[in-house]
C-alpha cells in the first residue's frame, strides 16, 4: 500500500524535470544527457573532416576557401540543431561528399557553367526535392529503384570521391597511353597519401575516437 501511495503522490513544487529531459525523453529512450553529449562529440569528431574536404573541392571553381569553411560549418550546425529540436532524432547533417564533387568537377569545370549559375540550379533542385517530399513522390521514386542499383550508386559515388582524392594527392596522374597512371611512390605527396591511408585504417580498425580527424591532422 505504501508503494502505491508513493507512486500516486502528486508532484511537489519545483520538482519538474529539466527541459532537456522533457524535450528529448532521455529515460524513455534508455539514455541520459551525458551519454548523448559524448555521442554528439564522437559524431562531430568523425564528420569534422567535411570542414576541410568540402571547401577544398568547391574552391576549385573559384569560390573563396575561407567563405566555404564558414558556410560548411554554419550549414551543418544549423541543420543538425533543427533535426534535433524539430524531429527529436539524433542525426547529424552536413554537406554530402558526392554532390559537391559533381557540382565542381562535372557541372562547373566539365560543362563550363559559372558557379553562381550552378548554385541557382542547386536552389531549384532543392525546391523540386521539397515538393517531391511533401507530395510523397520521393518515396515512390525510392521504392521503384531496385536494391542492387541503390548499392551500385553508393559504391559508384564512393569510387568517384576516392578517384578525386587520389588525383588531388598526386597518386594518379595523366597519361597519354592509358588515360591515367600511378605516380612514383617515392614522391613526397604520394608517400603522404599512402601514410595517411595506412594511419586511418589502423585507427579505425582499433576504434579510436576521432580517427578520421587524427588522420587529417
Amino acid at each position: 500500500m505504501s508503494r502505491i501511495v508513493s507512486e500516486r503522490r502528486p508532484e511537489l513544487p519545483g520538482s519538474r524535470e529539466p527541459w532537456p529531459e522533457r524535450k528529448f525523453e532521455f529515460r524513455a529512450r534508455g539514455t541520459n544527457a551525458r551519454r548523448e553529449i559524448l555521442a554528439g562529440l564522437t559524431t562531430f569528431a568523425t564528420m569534422a573532416y567535411v570542414l576541410a574536404v568540402n571547401p577544398a573541392i568547391l574552391s576549385v571553381v573559384g569560390i573563396d576557401f575561407r567563405v566555404l569553411v564558414s558556410v560548411t560549418a554554419l550549414g551543418a550546425a544549423l541543420t543538425t540543431a533543427a533535426m534535433g529540436l524539430v524531429t527529436n532524432y539524433p542525426l547529424a547533417l552536413a554537406p554530402g561528399m558526392g554532390g559537391n564533387a559533381f557540382f565542381a568537377y562535372q557541372v562547373c569545370l566539365g560543362m563550363g557553367i559559372p558557379w553562381q549559375g550552378a548554385l541557382g540550379l542547386v536552389f531549384y533542385n532543392g525546391v523540386v526535392f521539397l515538393l517531391l517530399s511533401w507530395t510523397g513522390g520521393r518515396e515512390l521514386i525510392l521504392n521503384s529503384i531496385p536494391p542492387s542499383l541503390k548499392i551500385a550508386v553508393s559504391a559508384g559515388i564512393g569510387l568517384f570521391i576516392a578517384f578525386i582524392g587520389l588525383k588531388s594527392g598526386g597518386v594518379l596522374v595523366a597519361d597519354k597511353r592509358s588515360f591515367i597512371a600511378l605516380a612514383p611512390v617515392a614522391t613526397p605527396s604520394v608517400a603522404l597519401v599512402f601514410l595517411g591511408l595506412a594511419l586511418n585504417a589502423q585507427l579505425m580498425w582499433r576504434r579510436v575516437p576521432g580517427s578520421l580527424v587524427i588522420g587529417i591532422l
